[in-house]
């Protein structure tokens, strides 16, 4: 992208030097606080050139949690998201100017619209305000938008493999950050561990459920036994982080694209293994629990605890007695986060005031209405993505958004950092399959590419 005849990614970081040599002549005594804008400028124009890579390095560092690890270390943890978020606008901002825009008639993003203009005309719930709704509206829809953009293959492959990363990235970073001891790499619940790294159990559970995801549909599209090892140390982490439902939910997802999904490119004598190491974990977890019962999962296994809901039964009545009073309409984007007054005796117990239930949540926030577009825009969203998709990636990604779907019902998974991760990589998975048609002839222009096989492959080049 040039303009005019001089490349964006020059122009901003030079604009910038030009502006700062100004200011240090005409007031230097604000020269020092304006010096900082550069190496954003710097960045900013790397990312003009390189978006792709950019918004791999965002994801990967957005799993990391900066609002957690850097917020122990300097504060202002709300302020923290509000940057990541913002950065993320505008990693969207250069993937339409860079890539193009489409139309995606279907992109669930479109249901939280509808709640927040519902909110506007039944009235929010009180101690709700506008903009505290409009922020909300802005951070639910936020991780559905790269949907919006043509996005190159070369993208998609980078998103693609960031999320595979992530586990490994969180990993890495924690026992960086604990090798000098600025956050401990592990939290212990009810004297039992739970493994942290950078962030929360929870979050490194969501983002090793959200590898397993990509894993599997790698895997099935072309085995190698490097996915399996990752696939391995994705359910690693998920033991030690003491997430039951993550883990359950990844065995069980595991178990049926194993035995259920028929691809070429991964023979049945490959499964035999997978399926019989799968098979086998229940018995080794039995056998293993008095030696390893300071791992939480096994520890509330031997204590008969393991399918307990971690007092999320104490604030469900709060959300459905708020759900009743509005069934149909709701009460507006963000009406979840104040249900619960933050500093409340409920809110110290379970340490959030989050629902850990979308359903309620969205039920809350959107009514029963809400809820059942947010639904239908999901299946239609997966129906559409997956139309160019092979029967095996078709299948796999039917029973991710299965697994997604059982997921909600115990966890915060619209808006919890993962989400973000999550609809980047379907984005991404959609966008792929489109190209590869594309590449292929199989299914002439695509509408939704607005290319033809030929002018597909030149625009992929030219990514």
């Amino acid at each position: 992208m040039e303009w005019p005849g001089v490349p964006i990614s020059l122009l901003l970081p030079g604009s910038a030097l030009i502006a700062g040599l100004g200011l240090a002549w005409f007031a230097p005594s604000e020269f020092w606080p304006a010096l900082a804008l550069l190496p954003a400028a710097a960045a900013l124009g790397l990312a003009t050139a390189f978006p792709a890579e950019a918004t791999a390095l965002w994801l990967a560092l957005l799993a990391t949690c900066p609002e957690m690890w850097l917020g122990d270390l300097i504060g202002g943890g709300p302020a923290i998201i509000a940057i990541d978020k913002g950065v993320g606008l505008v990693l969207l901002a250069l993937c339409l100017l860079r890539y193009g825009a489409r139309f995606d008639a279907v992109n669930p993003g479109l249901a939280f619209l509808l709640m927040f203009g519902a909110g506007i005309l039944h009235g929010f719930w009180p101690g709700l305000t506008m903009a505290d709704s409009l922020r909300s509206l802005i951070g639910s829809a936020a991780p559905f938008a790269f949907s919006w953009c043509r996005l190159s293959s070369r993208w998609c492959r980078h998103v693609i493999g960031a999320v595979i990363a992530a586990p490994i990235v969180i990993l890495g970073f924690g026992v960086c950050l604990a090798a000098a001891g600025l956050r401990p790499l592990y939290a212990v619940e009810d004297g039992a561990f739970r493994l942290a790294a950078s962030t929360l159990p929870a979050f490194l559970a969501g983002f090793a459920l959200i590898s397993v995801y990509a894993l599997l549909l790698e895997q099935v599209r072309g085995a190698r036994p490097w996915h399996l090892a990752l696939l391995g140390g994705d359910l690693l982490v998920l033991v030690l982080t003491g997430a039951r439902a993550p883990l359950a939910l990844a065995l069980l997802l595991i178990l049926l694209v194993t035995a259920a999904v028929p691809s070429p490119r991964w023979p049945w004598r490959l499964r035999i293994p997978v399926l019989l190491a799968v098979g086998a974990a229940p018995a080794v977890a039995v056998l293993a629990a008095p030696l390893l019962g300071f791992v939480r999962v096994l520890s509330l296994a031997s204590q008969g605890d393991a399918i307990s809901l971690s007092h999320r039964t104490l604030i469900w009545p709060i959300y459905e007695a708020a759900f009743a009073q509005s069934p149909w309409w709701g009460w507006g984007t963000g009406s979840g986060k104040v249900l619960v007054p933050v500093g409340t005796l409920l809110f110290h117990l379970l340490g959030t005031n989050a629902a850990h239930d979308e359903y309620l949540r969205i039920g809350v926030e959107g009514g029963a209405l809400g809820l059942g577009l947010l639904v239908l825009l999901c299946g239609l969203w997966l129906r559409h993505g997956t139309r160019f998709m092979t029967g095996a990636e078709r299948a796999v990604m039917v029973l991710v958004f299965l697994v997604f779907a059982l997921h909600s019902a115990t966890d915060n998974t619209l808006i919890a950092t993962t989400a973000s991760l999550m609809f980047a990589w379907v984005s991404a998975s959609f966008a792929r399959a489109d190209w590869e048609a594309a590449r292929m002839g199989e299914a002439g222009p695509s509408p939704e590419a607005g290319r033809s096989p030929e002018a597909g492959r030149m625009a992929e080049a030219a990514a």
